[in-house]
């Protein structure tokens, strides 16, 4: 069962998780809460007694409806305002918030996680496809496949993945950007650079190494359906 929309909810998890900040494990813990702030991911909360008092300092801001918010030290190094302990009256009283993003890694057991915890109301699944699929740029076909692989994610739009042999490769710009996703890993990105000199940015993306569950869709490549032109067996989509 989902947990309800656009209401805290807080439950248990059996998983090991740990925190690392500067060479340190600040959180070993198999006692970790799963917390729905928002209705799309949940964030993991400790115990205080699950965060060493010597790694906090205050911020000297004092306390609100929103918890005490503290820096986290360890040696020389800061992470400003990243912890929030919660008490009194307050729902999440007795627990604490550690910013994904400020610290060096988490683990969930022996495996890393990025981004935030893994949902586990929420699947992924890939699909091998038969569909024939095109994909249009500006008017400039760069991408026809009938083998995609379809990748289907808990309410969120389909996205289709094409074997980099089926694109126009000679149109795929290798880009800077790199993101995160705690399904899939590490994105790489590429522009479109068409031959009339335009260049779209961003538009398409693939993994090297994509985490075991989505393996199947390492060296394919996804372009933003909302981007461009996408028909599938000779239909053109609505861009979403």
């Amino acid at each position: 069962m989902k947990p309800p929309s656009g209401q805290l909810h807080i439950e248990s998890t059996p998983k090991r998780v740990r925190v690392l900040f500067n060479g340190t494990f600040v959180v070993d813990t198999c006692e970790a809460r799963l917390v729905w702030e928002k209705p799309y991911y949940p964030v993991y909360f400790f115990g205080h007694q699950d965060l060493p008092e010597k790694y906090l300092q205050s911020t000297g801001s004092g306390s609100s409806d929103e918890g005490t918010v503290y820096n986290l030290v360890v040696g020389s190094r800061h992470a400003p305002s990243s912890v929030v302990k919660y008490d009194g009256d307050h729902a999440l009283a007795g627990l604490l918030k550690i910013m994904f993003g400020a610290m060096d890694a988490w683990f969930e057991e022996e495996e890393e996680v990025f981004v935030h915890p893994k949902d586990p109301y929420k699947r992924v699944d890939v699909l091998q496809s038969a569909r024939e699929v095109r994909v249009e740029v500006n008017g400039i076909e760069v991408a026809r496949t009938v083998k995609p692989k379809l990748l289907f994610e808990t309410s969120l739009p389909v996205r289709t993945y094409i074997p980099k042999t089926d694109c126009r490769l000679d149109l795929l710009v290798p880009s800077a950007l790199t993101t995160q996703c705690p399904y899939k890993g590490v994105a790489n990105y590429y522009d479109v650079h068409l031959p009339d000199g335009q260049t779209i940015r961003d538009v398409v993306w693939w993994y090297r190494a994509p985490l075991p569950e989505c393996e199947s869709i390492k060296g394919y490549v996804a372009f933003y359906d909302e981007k461009v032109d996408v028909w599938v067996d000779g239909k053109k989509q609505a861009r979403t």
